[in-house]
This record gives C-alpha cells, sequence and structure tokens, in this order.
C-alpha cells in the first residue's frame, strides 16, 4: 500500500513540477509534504526517490531533495539519444523478432486503442511502455535492452506527460502501428525510422506542451 501510494504522490509531486509549483532548486520539504498528501513520511521518501531515479530531483548529503529539471538542450539531447537507441532496438527486432511477440504487439496496441476510448492517458501510458519494452527484448541484444531501459526510466515523467497534449494518444497510436506492420514485414530500416521518428517526435511535442500544460493537466 505504501508503494502504491509513494506512485500516486510522485505522479503529483512531478505534475506540481511542470506546472511551476516547484521550480527548479526548490527544495521538497518532506515534513510539508506529509501534511499535505495526509500520509505518513515514509511514502514521502519513497516518493523522492522516483523522482531522483528519473532525474527530477537530486538528493543531497545534509541537505535534502531538491527539484532538478534538466534544461531544453539537456532535454532534446536524451530524447535524441533515446531515439537513436530505440531505432537500433527496432532494426534488431526486425530481424529476430518472434510471431509470439508479433501477437503481444497487437494485443498491446489494442489496450492503447480502448485507453484512447476511454481517454485514460495513464493506462495508455503503462501499455505504451510495455509496447517499447517488448521491442527492447526482440533486440536479442540484451546490453542494448538495459540501457533503453535505462533511458526510457529516465525520460518516463516527459513521456507521459507529453499524452497531455491534444491529439497525441490518437498520433502515438498510429506510429504505433506503423512500427507493427515494419516488423512483421521484418523491414528493419523501415523499422528503425518509424521507431526513431515515434520517439524524436515527442521531444518536439514536449517544448510546446510546456507551455499549455498547466491548462491540459486541470
Amino acid at each position: 500500500m505504501d508503494t502504491r501510494r509513494a506512485d500516486l504522490i510522485a505522479d503529483e509531486l512531478e505534475k506540481m513540477i511542470f506546472t511551476g509549483t516547484f521550480k527548479d532548486g526548490d527544495r521538497l520539504d518532506e515534513i510539508r509534504l506529509a501534511g499535505q498528501f495526509g500520509v505518513s513520511r515514509t511514502p514521502i521518501r519513497e516518493a523522492f526517490q522516483r523522482l531522483v531515479a528519473s532525474g527530477l530531483a537530486e538528493q543531497l548529503p545534509r541537505r535534502g531533495v531538491f527539484v532538478a529539471q534538466p534544461g531544453p538542450v539537456e532535454l532534446m539531447e536524451m530524447f535524441e539519444t533515446m531515439a537513436e537507441i530505440e531505432a537500433a532496438c527496432a532494426r534488431l527486432a526486425a530481424m529476430r523478432i518472434s510471431d509470439a511477440a508479433l501477437e503481444e504487439l497487437d494485443e498491446i496496441n489494442q489496450e492503447c486503442l480502448q485507453a484512447i476510448k476511454t481517454k485514460d492517458i495513464d493506462g495508455y501510458y503503462q501499455s505504451n511502455e510495455r509496447f517499447h519494452q517488448t521491442i527492447y527484448d526482440q533486440s536479442g541484444n540484451s546490453f542494448l535492452a538495459k540501457e533503453a531501459r535505462r533511458l526510457q526510466h529516465r525520460l518516463k515523467p516527459y513521456r507521459r506527460i507529453q499524452l497531455h497534449l491534444r491529439g497525441r494518444m490518437a498520433q502515438s497510436m498510429a506510429e504505433h502501428q506503423a512500427i507493427v506492420s515494419a516488423l512483421r514485414d521484418g523491414d528493419h530500416l523501415g523499422a528503425a525510422d518509424a521507431l526513431r521518428g515515434h520517439v524524436a517526435v515527442q521531444g518536439e511535442k514536449f517544448r510546446h506542451l510546456m507551455s499549455s500544460i498547466e491548462l491540459s493537466l486541470k
């Protein structure tokens, strides 16, 4: 229960950071936040650790936890790197993917479609995360898959929050379908290009999202 509560609190803290309630360099007050959320300090500490792991905060010895958002240049560089890593996964997966994995991707896409119908952004992101991880695994390169997961986790708050942009879920879904089509055809270059474009668009969309995110989250 505490872990689930910590995840919910971390989600709320991410939103508060993105909407400017907490700014870069602000100290996150463990005691005050525990009172605000009506919980003990344990789930607050766990939520802080998730923020630190994703790079939205840093923990300084004997000082506490502080908001640490990357600048726009660093963020775009991370998305560019993520796009190239995922493109490599897709290229290898197109040559190695199993029929069972293709069926799994189809099933995940059906979950994504259902999430779009119900406007369930969190549900869409969870299925979307599995979609990408399945492709990482099917690359047949465990080191590459591990690195992809690491950066996926680092960019999770940004990849999830951009789904609030109007029309982004539907656009993402179309991109998913193009990726699976290329994988099924064994088109390694097409799969790489499709997945690279899918991730790179997220970085570009994020810049536009930041100016209107406060209204999007209401």
